[in-house]
């Protein structure tokens, strides 16, 4: 097996030379009449975060080279609530000083959801480097170690999520507690919608469309409320870009209509959300994963690969389950419980479904809270393990797989899952110990947030009883 890269490769996409716009972005700006630019780049959350720029100043100050985006290195290392680590790379040991953001100008895109508005991916750096810690760095250094065997990843993500009635600040004001959902009942592939839900869904796809983005399919899911988006397959950067700006719409939009969108795993009891992973592997642009002789079944290295994914993916669990509450999610209706795979088996954490072609692997672990460029990181490094140690899965599961107890159980608390990340050894030789212990203190963050807060549950079983 080859070793983990440990260093970051030089910039392929960016330019480091920020003194003349390049690209399309200033012919952007002229014919569209934009007047905004957000410089934005994905924290470990898988958020967008950056700073908002009026398009002719900074057209104007990246021409006279007078401009390196920066912003405080702390947005690459903390957590949901953006709480200041006490230690590690990014704390106040290191003064927090700020990261340079090298902008991807030939990639612009128009934002339809933010009127008058473009937005421009930027890579942090460290000198002429991708930072190591950036999510999209760890993604590509995957990718990279993969494509040097021959092999290429294509990816489609599906994601569900629940839309609430009144707006995220209504819910805020409320104290989050008891938001109603659009709809109210099990709508499963229901083509009878409110006239608010086939609204929002219209205006979703139709942004989405008009920043060349377009969705395979949106449908209503099984929770009150929920909705799924699915993309097409695509290269795997790609995907993750997409799957951001889907979420900065979703929410965008849903709180012009009124509503608020929530993309965590658990936003209720026995309620959950997931984010499937679609993976095809390709090598000289042909699929490879489907028999020659059998269009239906895995071929030796589609074998390999989710062999691989059954071993590494609970070792990086908090790559693809990074808060306390993506585990509430596990286990539940339609999420797997046990690591198993099965031929169009829902009840597997590897599903292998299509034919020919089409034959991919679907992973059904991520929830929908999860960043896509580090759950798809951690699938990728999964397959390159399988592949180069020429593993071999076991039988596939043909019936319920939740049942089956001589199978391993999916990680099911957010503790017991980072102390497994931080002391496997195959997570750290697969990714690097610097990006193991990145990962690991930002879900300590988490898990201690919660640590000192009293729910509503400790009050209803422990106030009159304990």
């Amino acid at each position: 097996m080859r070793p983990a890269m440990r260093t970051a490769r030089p910039l392929a996409t960016a330019s480091t030379d920020t003194t003349t716009p390049v690209g399309w972005l200033p012919e952007l700006v002229e014919v569209s009449g934009l007047d905004t630019v957000m410089l934005a780049t994905v924290d470990p959350q898988g958020r967008l975060k950056g700073k908002e720029f009026d398009a002719e100043v900074l057209l104007a100050r990246l021409a006279a080279g007078q401009v390196r985006p920066e912003m405080c290195e702390y947005v690459i290392g903390t957590d949901l609530g953006m709480t200041p680590q006490d230690s590690g790379t990014f704390s106040w040991e290191s003064g927090f000083g700020d990261i340079t953001l090298v902008p991807d100008l030939d990639r612009a895109r128009i934002l339809p959801w933010e009127p008058g508005t473009a937005i421009v991916f930027a890579h942090p750096v460290d000198g002429d480097r991708p930072h190591p810690l950036a999510p999209a760095t760890v993604l590509d250094e995957q990718l990279d170690q993969l494509q040097g065997l021959g092999y290429e990843v294509r990816v489609g993500i599906e994601t569900e999520f629940i839309v609430y009635q009144g707006t995220g600040a209504d819910a805020a004001a409320a104290g989050w507690r008891k938001p109603r959902p659009v709809t109210w009942d099990n709508r499963d592939y229901a083509l009878d919608r409110t006239t608010s839900v086939a609204g929002f869904s219209r205006s979703l796809r139709q942004a989405l469309a008009g920043a060349g983005l377009p969705v395979e399919a949106v449908k209503l899911e099984s929770a009150p409320g929920q909705i799924e988006v699915t993309f097409p397959y695509g290269p795997a950067r790609e995907a993750c870009e997409q799957h951001v700006l889907f979420k900065h719409a979703a929410r965008a939009l849903a709180d012009r209509h009124g509503m608020a969108a929530t993309f965590m795993a658990a936003p209720a009891d026995g309620v959950g959300s997931g984010m499937h992973l679609h993976l095809s592997l390709w090598a000289g642009g042909e699929p490879i994963l489907a028999r020659a002789e059998d269009p239906h079944a895995l071929s030796e290295l589609g074998e390999r690969a989710v062999a691989g994914l059954l071993e590494v993916l609970p070792a990086t669990a908090p790559m693809w389950a990074p808060y306390v509450n993506s585990y509430k999610r596990l286990g539940g209706a339609f999420a797997p419980s046990r690591m198993a795979w099965g031929r169009d088996n829902r009840s597997c954490a590897v599903r292998v479904v299509g034919h020919g072609r089409g034959l991919h692997l679907e992973v059904r672990l991520p929830g929908a809270d999860a960043n896509p460029y580090l759950a798809l990181a951690a699938a990728v490094a999964a397959v390159r393990h399988g592949v180069t140690a020429d593993l071999k899965p076991g039988e596939p599961v043909t019936g319920d797989a939740c049942w089956d107890d001589d199978l391993p159980e999916v990680p099911r608390h957010a503790w017991d899952a980072i102390e497994a990340f931080e002391t496997s050894p195959l997570a750290c030789a697969l990714l690097g110990e610097h990006i193991v212990a990145h990962l690991v203190s930002l879900a300590r963050l988490d898990v201690d947030h919660h640590a000192a807060r009293v729910t509503d549950v400790e009050l209803a079983r422990g106030f009159a009883q304990a």
